[in-house]
């Protein structure tokens, strides 16, 4: 059987095989409706599939974009690869995902293994520690997006929450219900300057001293998620412990609430509990528990939108920072204290 080709649809359907092309790469600008239901229709009754190769040859395009995440289990993660991959999808776009697992190494071995499948760009949650590779990236002109992280001394467009903002939304909500007594619990920043915890922390801080609260060192917590669970128990055993803690992330929460239900400690009666990062397990848990939640959809969708531009119209965008505004879910996990 003859192989089908861009020519038999234009044949058949009475246009040039260049508005043929045109329906096929998505650029329907100056394309009517009625032409567009017509290749559509054609397309279908003769079942053609397009020359993928041929397209890339011809468009120097694979229609192909990496997006390599710092750590696949962070909510937020998740959520933003869906809005990614549901924008692309529009547009013809497939995606290739890669999870680093916080590893520098890990990562630009997928950053060299995604340029060597000529990927039309890459939206990166950034570990951090590969700047030497995203400068490169960044001079050749190559397309390429942060997302939930910067990186110092390399300058792209790059989206994350504000993140200090979403600290002084929790400490005013436990500030309203009397709590002077505030810990802040997240995964290790010290070694790894990872964007949302350090912000969160001089947050935290800024927070407390505009509230005229006194920063107490034993309060602050950073340890990886295996002790947040031993740390919970010291913080709580202290002389005088946190009557509310602030959970730097998803992963501190729920390592949080395996320790509560663990102990039968009881929220909010036995400590007031706010998460940072919208959960989808906060919100079953029983009481449900108050977030402040990143509208990742939202951060997904524009990233994708960015990169594509960055794509379709090379070295003519200003690179930007973007913060997206966060929002306090208000759940049953805060008590109001009395004073006596």
């Amino acid at each position: 059987m003859k192989k089908l080709t861009i020519e038999d649809v234009a044949l058949q359907a009475g246009v040039s095989k260049s508005t043929v092309s045109q329906f096929l790469n998505k650029r329907y600008k100056y394309m009517s409706e009625s032409t567009k239901a017509r290749i559509e229709e054609v397309i279908k009754e003769l079942n053609y599939q397009p020359n993928g190769l041929a397209r890339s040859l011809k468009s120097n395009r694979t229609h192909m974009v990496g997006v390599i995440v710092a750590n696949i289990d962070y909510t937020l993660s998740i959520q933003c690869i869906r809005a990614i991959e549901s924008e692309l999808q529009l547009h013809g776009i497939q995606v290739i995902i890669c999870n680093a697992d916080e590893n520098p190494d890990k990562e630009s071995k997928y950053i060299e293994m995604l340029l060597a499948r000529q990927v039309d760009g890459l939206i990166i949650f950034p570990t951090g520690k590969n700047a030497s590779s995203y400068s490169r990236l960044i001079e050749q002109n190559f397309p390429i997006v942060f997302l939930d992280r910067l990186v110092e001394q390399v300058t792209t467009h790059s989206l994350l929450l504000d993140n200090e903002m979403a600290v002084k939304i929790a400490i005013q909500e436990l500030t309203q219900h009397q709590h002077e007594r505030i810990a802040l619990i997240t995964l290790p920043h010290e070694t790894h300057r990872i964007t949302p915890r350090v912000e969160r922390l001089s947050g935290y801080k800024r927070a407390l001293e505009d509230n005229g609260l006194e920063i107490r060192d034993e309060y602050i917590r950073s340890v990886p998620k295996e002790e947040v669970q031993e740390m919970l128990d010291k913080l709580l055993h202290l002389q005088h412990p946190p009557t509310a803690i602030l959970a730097g992330n998803d992963v501190v929460l729920a390592e949080m609430l395996k320790y509560c239900s663990t102990h039968n400690l009881q929220i909010p009666e036995d400590i007031s509990v706010i998460g940072i990062d919208d959960a989808d397990f906060a919100h079953i848990y029983n009481p449900n528990i108050t977030t402040i939640g990143q509208p990742t959809h939202d951060m997904g969708k524009q990233a994708a939108r960015i990169l594509l531009q960055c794509i379709e119209e090379p070295g003519e965008s200003v690179p930007i920072i973007y913060r997206f505004v966060p929002e306090l879910h208000r759940g049953k996990s805060v008590r109001t204290i009395t004073r006596i």
